[in-house]
């Protein structure tokens, strides 16, 4: 029982860890691009921009790692829903910490934008990992 419970938690962990990852190298293209660009989208163009970048996320994800981590299918329904929303608090917190420091914010410092990416970036490795 206990290794069947340690299996799950290593399982979403490894999940929970590829989400934050790939959305804080994510952030920091965007915080880089940001500089260069000087331009802020509005907040419906922003989605869009967010949407597609968290499905080639996933994308380029399945090609490095073509196999989910976790391999029950009610259990992968669930890292669907839990992941992006640990993903996005945490990129909060980020984004928090960086407001604190005076730094300036790009749209994946808030919830609801790293959200949206790590729920695309979830969804295509749901429909799609093997």
């Amino acid at each position: 029982m206990m290794e069947f419970l340690f299996e799950i938690l290593f399982q979403f962990i490894s999940e929970i860890l590829l989400q934050l990852i790939i959305n804080v190298c994510c952030e920091l293209g965007l915080r880089g691009l940001a500089r260069v660009l000087r331009w802020l989208p509005s907040p419906p163009i922003a989605a869009a921009w967010i949407t597609l970048s968290g499905v080639a996320a996933g994308g380029i994800s399945l090609l490095i790692l073509p196999h989910s981590a976790i391999h029950e299918p009610a259990l992968r329904l669930v890292n669907l829903a839990v992941t992006p929303v640990l993903a996005g608090g945490m990129m909060m917190m980020l984004g928090r910490l960086r407001a604190k420091r005076g730094q300036e914010l790009v749209r994946l410092d808030r919830f609801g934008y790293a959200f949206l990416f790590a729920f695309m970036m979830a969804l295509t490795r749901y429909n799609w990992a093997v």
